[in-house]
């Protein structure tokens, strides 16, 4: 499978400017292709200018160069949040930057899913991929609700459910700063009622998000990020539970905070200022 499709002239402009170590195939070590790379910001950058003109709160928060973990909350039925953001950190950051998630295995099941993820930068999400990531000084995008986040219904769509520990651990051991984000709109973008699980397994996904057109197709709704300061937390990743957990809920604290700060602008609220320092 090989794209043949239209480049936008800001993103060819944009991918020259990344700084990653493409071959004379336009491909790294990692098999990211620009090939691939040029269509898919093409379409996300129609997305994220036109359709849901994306606000970006704070990016000057993240890092312009070295290893980070962008950490957020899941907003919506799909991987809607994921895809802004990477198209965020692409288009407004200088110099660009390419964002890279751990796809859920499942993916390597559907058809064409596998490689289309994997020439954009989004790996298999297993600790050794995120590790070398890392080590050389990469991106990585990290949602800590899993696919528990991504299966919240409409009137659950500024909670947070349960944070994984595993993210924690790796930026101690990787000596990694944490900016922790929020995503807003996604629920309203993609108004989730219900989801259909069994459904979900006969096609090998974890469920099919149902909304009130049935389809989980977005319209056009108002889509907001809101990035913090970096955290930093001093360790090796093996410390006992109880730390780690300490640290896991600094950073949760941090997301709800910004969320609420983007729920009370979204209803015209005075905001509080919620990404005031580091720790």
């Amino acid at each position: 499978m090989r794209f043949s499709l239209p480049v936008d002239s800001e993103v060819r402009a944009r991918l020259d400017q990344l700084e990653i170590p493409f071959n004379s195939y336009g491909v790294d070590l990692y098999g990211i292709s620009k090939a691939y790379l040029g269509p898919s910001f093409t379409a996300l950058r129609f997305f994220f200018k036109h359709y849901f003109s994306v606000e970006s709160h704070g990016i000057e928060n993240v890092p312009a160069r070295g290893r980070v973990m962008l950490v957020g909350n899941h907003s919506g039925g799909v991987a809607l949040d994921g895809a802004m953001v990477v198209a965020s950190q692409f288009l407004e950051m200088n110099p660009p930057r390419l964002a890279q998630g751990m796809a859920e295995k499942f993916l390597n099941k559907v058809p064409f899913a596998s490689q289309l993820t994997n020439r954009c930068g989004h790996l298999t999400g297993l600790p050794e991929h995120a590790e070398r990531l890392l080590a050389d000084e990469r991106m990585l995008m990290v949602f800590p609700e899993g696919a528990r986040g991504t299966a919240k219904l409409f009137k659950e769509r500024y909670s947070l459910v349960h944070f994984g520990t595993g993210f924690v651990r790796l930026a101690m051991k990787m000596k990694t700063p944490i900016v922790p984000f929020a995503f807003l709109g996604g629920g309203e973008a993609i108004p989730t009622i219900s989801n259909a699980v069994s459904i979900g397994k006969l096609l090998g996904v974890p469920y099919i998000p149902v909304t009130p057109w049935l389809f989980a197709v977005p319209i056009p709704a108002k889509l907001e990020v809101y990035y913090s300061p970096p955290m930093i937390f001093e360790g090796t990743g093996s410390e006992e539970d109880e730390v780690v957990h300490g640290h896991v809920e600094k950073v949760k604290e941090r997301i709800a905070q910004l969320i609420d700060t983007g729920r009370r602008r979204r209803r015209g609220e005075p905001a509080r200022d919620a990404g005031r320092g580091a720790t």
